[in-house]
């Protein structure tokens, strides 16, 4: 197993950080074009950053700006060196693109493995991997950090999930990996299997790739009997392993500092916002050699926290982002919001979306959940008038509930997908 080790202190860590940013605008400037030309719009050089805080002179970095570059032109190496590539696709059907040379390959797997100590996982434990392999991140970022862990892993990828049951059922793993979403689906399929979940030897559960509430953690913990904690990453900045939530205080993920610098700014104005200020996450990489990227705004939303278990500093769990706020009627909500209110709801089950129409001209949304399946129709109907007067009185906009019948919405074995916006 190579170096895992992390940052001993404040000190340290900020000295470390400098150098490697100042190396890696040097980099970025020299062999992108464009981070040359983005800087010099900008009236910045690289020798510009004397401080940290100085790299809040220069330009953000977008989505749309990898996309404008596809399919090569954000890397800053030959294209000999790179030994992966992985994408993800958007709405506009144009892809990002992601590459990692050798050394980069390394790095991610000592900082997944990393990642997993601190969510209590350990050498010889097995791992059962249910994120998806391929182009997604998640599945080859989270098995080659638990090998280099030391761990045994069992490389299931999505779907399947009668067949995943019995792989967990049977081979008795101690690590699940999956999006929560995907957790609650497994936990549904071991019900209905007949097998009561509380009995698998699974004791971590490592879940992560979109945003989940406390009362999820909750939920899943307690169906399961297990420590359920988040792990944050995205493609454009590495994949997972970017933070990792500690086991032992579950407040949030660490940022792995010694290898990316965030940045909380303002949504609209891209003000740089002070720790503990609430608003979008930016991310600048400092080891990354095929892709470094400057400055890029993940639109997640969160606030930065003084490390408790680590002396990195933790962001708080992600309660949105910019592009899924809903404006409805005036109101801005997320689909976060409404989850926190269906966990609390008794007899509506943790499946739900959120379904945007038009009548006229207003804006209509719907609540879609399931109902329990203990649930009996009187109670069912109960539920749906609670709910649309948890969500009035919670959030202040009024929506439609519709109560469907348990195993209706589809499933997901990735993200799943909250908001189905039918007003276009």
């Amino acid at each position: 197993m190579t170096d895992t080790h992390e940052p001993a202190g404040r000190e340290q860590l900020a000295a470390l950080q400098l150098t490697r940013l100042r190396a890696t605008l040097r980099h970025a400037y020299d062999n992108v074009p464009f981070y040359r030309r983005s800087f010099d719009a900008a009236g910045v050089r690289p020798e510009d950053c004397r401080g940290l805080g100085d790299l809040a002179r220069f330009p953000f970095t977008t989505k749309a700006d990898l996309r404008a570059q596809y399919p090569w032109g954000m890397f800053a190496v030959d294209r000999s060196r790179v030994r992966r590539l992985h994408a993800s696709s958007g709405t506009t059907g144009v892809p990002t693109v992601v590459g990692y040379t050798e050394a980069d390959l390394g790095v991610w797997a000592d900082l997944v493995a990393r990642s997993l100590r601190a969510a209590g996982v350990r050498p010889d434990d097995t791992v059962h991997v249910a994120y998806g392999y391929g182009l997604f991140t998640g599945g080859l970022g989270a098995h080659h950090g638990a090998e280099r862990l030391g761990c045994t892993v069992i490389p299931a990828s999505g779907g399947m999930t009668g067949r995943q049951v019995r792989l967990i059922h049977d081979l008795r793993p101690d690590v699940l990996m999956a999006t929560p979403s995907y957790a609650l689906t497994l936990l549904d399929e071991f019900e209905r299997q007949g097998i009561d979940p509380r009995t698998t030897s699974l004791r971590v559960g490592v879940l992560g790739a979109e945003p989940w509430t406390e009362g999820m953690r909750r939920e899943i913990e307690e169906r399961f009997a297990l420590d359920a904690v988040d792990i944050y990453g995205l493609s454009e900045v590495m994949g997972p392993g970017v933070a990792q939530e500690c086991v032992e205080t579950k407040d949030g993920p660490h940022i792995w500092e010694d290898h990316f610098y965030p940045e909380i700014v303002d949504p609209v104005t891209g003000e740089v916002l002070p720790d503990g200020a609430h608003g979008e996450l930016v991310f600048t990489s400092l080891t990354k050699e095929a892709m470094p990227v400057i400055r890029y705004r993940t639109r997640d939303l969160t606030r930065l926290l003084p490390g408790t278990a680590r002396p990195v500093r933790r962001m708080e769990r992600i309660t949105g982002r910019c592009d899924d706020m809903i404006i409805l009627r005036g109101v801005n909500l997320f689909p976060s919001q409404v989850e926190e209110i269906v966990l609390r709801t008794p007899g509506v089950a943790p499946h739900f979306q959120l379904r945007l129409t038009r009548e006229g001209r207003l804006d209509r949304l719907t609540v879609r959940a399931e109902a329990r399946p203990e649930a009996t129709p009187g109670q069912r109907e109960a539920a749906a008038t609670d709910l649309a007067r948890q969500v009035k009185e919670g959030i202040g906009v009024s929506v439609a509930v519709e109560l469907v019948a348990p195993r209706t919405l589809e499933r997901s074995a990735g993200k799943l997908r909250r908001v189905v916006d039918e007003r276009r």
